[in-house]
């Protein structure tokens, strides 16, 4: 077997071409890829290089952990069946490139425990999963009363946190991504005179800002960073007279996933208006390009469904 992908030949540099796959073993799925979605943060760092150093990282690469499909062949132990709409959190069955992420193709073959089952009326939207299970997992317990950032992470997150009985207000400097908002007050920094947050999540990865947060919150106030970030640096006195907590909150978990997906799947969590941008794969190059450089594009998606 074998399919067409996108491949980072090496960073800055992307093409078009045909892959072998392994053979599926008795535990894989063999998935037909209908839309695969790019992301603006990891696919950014492995686009410019950028990506820290860590065991199986290397070029050429299959970008992409964010692809829906159906499946077409079910090995007799992976508990899944031919027909059935997933989602897939990446692929390394590649002959020719390392997968690490590798959804970003037209076939896949991969462990049935890496799909997630969706409902297939979401389409194109099942591919907001991963980033969904992101922002879930950033929320821990809690839900935060300012989001900073209203990309789709952002806008995740406050779905999320209205679910929780808790309308967040969301800063957004650029006024191009402060539309889109549902139930919730997006504005600029300098239009909010608070001070007295309780819970505060930076999705933006500014880590200049860090500072102005600590000003803003509460005594005994929590500080997510959900964003991901070069080097974290902040002014220790007034942090240190508030008693704030800082929290790190990584990609998400597998608990996260499966509650996440219960959620979209129910029609509880609305992923409707995040998908902004969809091209055909045979415009990577060009949807890369508006991914990375159009504020417009909240979320970019390549449609596979026409490729051979």
């Amino acid at each position: 077997m074998d399919t067409l992908a996108v491949v980072f030949e090496e960073p800055n540099s992307l093409s078009l071409r045909r892959l072998g796959l392994n053979a599926p073993g008795d535990a894989d799925v063999v998935v037909d890829v209908r839309w695969s979605g790019i992301s603006t943060g990891t696919e950014r760092l492995l686009w410019t290089g950028r990506m820290p150093p860590f065991p199986g990282l290397g070029y050429p690469l299959v970008p992409g952990y964010e692809a829906v499909g159906t499946i077409v062949e079910a090995g007799p132990t992976s508990g899944r069946s031919v027909g059935e709409t997933v989602y897939i959190a990446g692929s390394n069955g590649f002959v020719d490139a390392r997968g690490l992420f590798g959804a970003s193709a037209r076939r896949l073959v991969v462990p049935a425990a890496k799909t997630t089952v969706i409902a297939p009326a979401l389409e194109e939207q099942g591919v907001l999963f991963a980033l969904a299970a992101t922002a879930y997992h950033a929320l821990g317990d809690g839900a935060p009363e300012l989001i900073v950032g209203h990309g789709a992470l952002g806008r995740l997150v406050a779905r999320l946190a209205l679910l929780r009985g808790v309308t967040p207000t969301v800063w957004e400097k650029n006024p191009v991504r402060r539309q889109g908002a549902t139930g919730y007050p997006v504005i600029d920094a300098s239009e909010d005179p608070r001070r007295d947050y309780k819970v505060i999540c930076d999705v933006s990865g500014d880590a200049s800002i860090l500072d102005t947060l600590v000003m803003r919150m509460a005594r005994g106030g929590e500080l997510v960073l959900a964003g991901f970030y070069d080097t974290i640096q902040f002014s220790f006195p007034m942090a240190f007279i508030k008693e704030i907590r800082v929290r790190i909150a990584a990609e998400w978990a597998e608990k996260d996933l499966v509650e996440l997906a219960a959620l979209a799947n129910s029609g509880r969590l609305s992923l409707d208006g995040l998908i902004t941008h969809r091209l055909p794969c045979t415009a990577a190059t060009q949807a890369y390009d508006t991914a990375f450089g159009d504020p417009e594009c909240v979320k970019m998606v390549l449609d596979w469904r026409d490729a051979a």
